[in-house]
């Protein structure tokens, strides 16, 4: 009997289509049965080895030896992953199996594991791709029913091989480069640093940002309130006050409008982030996190796309899950929106995956056993389905304008015509006790019957003081939206705007940039800390500007269509990395200290008088012909249960002795208060004893 070996991504992604496709007998690292051997990759099984695999020399780091370019890139299988590639060694090489199955997740990542793994075992058998966009078991039949040529994919596996060996090149030697020159580790990224780069650059523009007073003269009468244009000086402002309020307001226009509002696209990766971030305050990573968990529990369709539509074959679906969607969410209670499905639908804007919906399984299954999140995220995207495809929301807005004390005051109005898809919006936002949107404008209010010509006695008027406002600093909202836009400008009208990073990636690059201490989170706020504004001001603008790498992102993309080439992509990398090594040689010294830490002085030195710091293990004297040194996992210290604090240290330094509470007998175990002094006898070790202790 032969065997087709199916390989996914990670087990549980292996376990739902061995479930379908009837490998039901579990073995030792796979699942076998019905013609079918179905086993996984543990994420990157492979990886591009790291640069002291290509020579002995490059362990360490030193300038002479870069720029580092590998002539013939090599690869590790790291020790903790290797059990489960020899699995897949051994099944790939057993002779009744004739064929494979990629069906690691379908996208760009998910193609470079599987062809690492089957490069990496010699693998030369043929292969078939499973593309799919839900783990429904409905979709995993109708995907078997319709495999690939493997060789179909070929342009995006060349494009995710030019994506990581571009971000190893940029990685291992700019940030070997600016460590070796500031004397301190500085990670360097093709994507982290142009993002880091405009965090900084807006913070700035706050710094920089010189606030305006300005004046606005309200009027009211007759029901009516209308505004001054802004001005300048509060003389002026209190005199058009007191003129108006012994004047008449005379209506000279009134302009009636109406206005549609369509409904919102479905969600991509990005807005869903975006919005889960704004109304939730999710990060970028909870987000994917809590939807890739219900992707794998068959709820939701797969979120790694950067398409809005779904195809036009899939209308019965959305038919199906709209109606079915109305009894599971309360918020949607009573409304009848006449759904409208054109506007969703479009093969053409879909490339490898439709826009994120629920599925007919969470149909199904609703809400039941989910965690608060998963629930927040899963009714976040129904009610989008069902936004996308209500009325459009139709207003008339109203705008009058009045004249008095010879100013021009305005009044603007809006009459709801049709709620459609903002009141089931507005719905879901107070059932979901979201945070309240600050960058919503104020809601505009109807306006009293007015007619042109109108005339109005007895006005009142108030002087209100404002300022104007700096710009806001990025949210992962506002962050993820400028790193989808970044470099737009500067490409050709047609390029498809790739933006900074993918959506797949933007949320690792944001945790990263936090996890490496050149990125802070405050609230909802992104702010670059010393360390980040610092890094952003000393690299060059080939490796901060968000122009250079959304130039690349949309290569890769052409490279990923089979429209570029991608010998010449890896050499303007390469010769742009050469370039970057020549030019910063060296630097001032002033420069050079840059990163360094702030030395905290914990006190005077008792043999030489100079300051004593903190360092990670000691507390040390400045003064390097000085041999003081107190280092914290003192035997002293640890046998009597105590960590030797800053403050014990200062105390010691201060007065020769420390109070110390909780010290353990070494004879009976127990605790006690006791004074620690410091017995320095000027040699290697100093030396500390008890002087007396007080019982607990």
């Amino acid at each position: 009997m032969s065997y087709q070996l199916v390989i996914a991504e990670k087990p549980s992604v292996a376990r739902s289509i061995a479930g379908v496709i009837g490998a039901d007998k579990k073995q030792d690292g796979y699942m076998e049965g019905n013609g079918y051997l179905v086993s996984w990759c543990i994420g990157h099984l492979v990886s591009l080895a790291d640069a002291g695999t290509y020579d002995e020399r490059f362990k360490k780091w030193r300038y002479d030896d870069l720029p580092i370019v590998p002539q013939e890139w090599q690869y590790i299988i790291p020790d903790a992953k290797k059990k489960q590639f020899d699995t897949l060694r051994s099944l790939m090489e057993r002779p009744d199996v004739t064929g494979l199955v990629c069906a690691t997740d379908a996208g760009r990542e998910g193609e470079l594991i599987f062809r690492f793994v089957y490069q990496m075992a010699g693998c030369k058998k043929p292969f078939q791709r499973l593309w799919i966009s839900s783990m429904e078991d409905a979709a995993i039949r109708d995907g078997f029913a319709h495999l690939k040529p493997g060789a179909d994919y070929d342009n995006l596996y060349q494009s995710a091989l030019c994506r990581a060996q571009a971000d190893w090149l940029v990685g291992i030697n700019a940030t070997r480069l600016f460590s070796i020159l500031y004397h301190k580790t500085l990670t360097v990224g093709r994507v982290q640093t142009p993002t880091l780069k405009m965090l900084v650059d807006r913070e700035a523009k706050i710094s920089s940002f010189q606030k305006e007073k300005y004046h606005i003269v309200q009027i009211a009468a007759g029901g009516m309130e209308a505004a001054s244009e802004r001005m300048g000086n509060a003389d002026d402002a209190k005199a058009l006050k007191a003129a108006c309020e012994t004047a008449q307001a005379v209506c000279v226009s009134v302009i009636r409008e109406k206005r549609t509002e369509q409904p919102p696209r479905l969600y991509d990766l990005t807005t869903l982030q975006r919005e889960a971030n704004r109304l939730f305050g999710f990060t970028a990573k909870q987000t994917l996190d809590y939807a890739q968990q219900l992707y794998e529990k068959k709820l939701l369709t797969y979120p790694r796309t950067d398409s809005q539509y779904l195809t036009d074959d899939m209308l019965p679906t959305a038919e199906s899950l709209v109606s079915g969607l109305w009894p599971l969410l309360p918020f949607a209670k009573g409304l009848d929106l006449s759904s409208q499905f054109g506007r969703v639908l479009n093969s053409k804007k879909v490339s490898d995956h439709h826009a994120i919906v629920p599925t007919m399984e969470f149909v199904q299954k609703g809400f039941d056993g989910l965690a608060e999140g998963e629930k927040k995220l899963l009714s976040l995207v129904c009610c989008k389905l069902l936004c996308a495809v209500a009325a459009p929301h139709v207003y008339e807005a109203v705008t009058a304008t009045f004249t008095c004390a010879g100013n021009t005051f305005t009044a603007k109005g809006k009459t709801i015509l049709t709620p459609g898809w903002k009141e089931l919006d507005r719905r879901f936002k107070a059932s979901f006790k979201t945070d309240a949107d600050d960058t919503a404008p104020e809601p505009a209010r109807e306006l009293p019957e007015i007619t042109e010509g109108q005339t109005f006695d007895k006005v009142t008027a108030a002087v209100t003081e404002h300022f104007t406002a700096p710009p806001k600093s990025y949210t992962e909202d506002t962050l993820l939206s400028a790193m989808e836009r970044a470099g737009a400008d500067d490409l050709p009208e047609d390029a498809e705007r790739q933006g900074l990073g993918t959506p797949a990636t933007r949320a690792s690059i944001l945790e990263k940039l936090v996890q490496m201490g050149f990125v802070e989170r405050r609230g909802k706020q992104l702010l670059p800390t010393k360390d980040g504004h610092n890094l952003a001001c000393v690299l060059p603008e080939a490796l901060t500007s968000p122009q250079l790498t959304a130039q690349w992102e949309t290569e890769l993309t052409a490279i990923a269509k089979g429209q570029a080439d991608l010998e010449g992509f890896m050499a303007g990398i390469a010769e742009m990395t050469r370039s970057l090594i020549s030019r910063y040689s060296q630097i001032s010294e002033d420069a050079q200290k840059l990163f360094q830490t702030e030395r905290v002085v914990i006190g005077k030195c008792p043999r030489c008088g100079e300051s004593v710091y903190e360092g990670k293990k000691n507390y040390y004297c400045g003064n390097r012909a000085c041999q003081f040194v107190m280092w914290k996992n003192d035997r002293f210290f640890e046998e009597r249960g105590k960590a030797f604090t800053p403050k014990i240290a200062a105390a010691l330094l201060k007065d020769g002795k420390a109070k110390v509470k909780g010290l353990r007998s070494m004879k009976t175990g127990k605790t006690y208060d006791g004074t620690v002094l410091l017995a320095d006898t000027g040699g290697k070790y100093v030396n500390y004893r008890v002087e007396q202790r007080g019982k607990n």
